[in-house]
């Protein structure tokens, strides 16, 4: 008499596992067959931290001192790029304001209006911002950069770095603020 093997039924879990085994195995199959060759740009070349004009933050090195001329390039460069991006900025928004369109309707000429008054203002804080950079790079000029108008204190490279206008040091620009909120509110 021929004996016949009791095939016992797999429990649910372990078929579920064993079928979800193989469609990873699967995929993994079929990625590692035809790897994507990503090619850098340029922009990955650089590092991931690089501000917000395209410049690399600043790296000190080692005992360097404060202010050097290496430092004095990177933000006259900062400053020079910042400036020249302002100054695209008022550039197109000259040529816009020169495109004007006379709508009959009310709305829309108000809505235009009201466009207009919304760039004029931010050209209006650009334009103050711009005063900012030049005096800050007739500060590198004169030797001042980097140090506290008010105390004479170093401002420190990270700080330069996220607002290279700054002219107070962290100390004196809290102070600062604090008075403004007592006597202004």
């Amino acid at each position: 008499m021929a004996t016949t093997k009791k095939i016992t039924p797999k429990p649910k879990i372990a078929q579920q596992k064993h079928i979800m085994e193989k469609t990873i195995k699967k995929s993994s199959a079929k990625t590692s067959q035809s790897p994507k060759k990503i090619e850098p740009t340029k922009k990955s070349n650089t590092s991931l931290s690089v501000g917000p004009l395209g410049v690399k933050p600043y790296e000190l090195k080692k005992n360097e001192s404060y202010m050097t001329d290496g430092q004095l390039r990177h933000f006259e460069e900062i400053l020079n790029l910042w400036k020249q991006q302002l100054m695209q900025e008022v550039d197109r928004t000259i040529y816009d304001l020169q495109d004007v369109t006379n709508y009959s309707d009310p709305v829309d000429r108000a809505s235009q209006e009201e466009e207009f008054n919304v760039r004029l203002r931010e050209r209006d804080r650009e334009r103050k911002l711009l005063k900012k950079i030049d005096e800050a790079l007739a500060s590198i000029q004169n030797g001042d950069y980097g140090y506290c108008d008010e105390c004479g204190a170093e401002i420190g490279i990270r700080r330069l770095e996220a607002r290279p206008t700054a002219t107070q040091c962290i100390e004196c620009k809290t102070i600062a603020e604090i008075r403004e909120k007592q006597i202004g509110g």
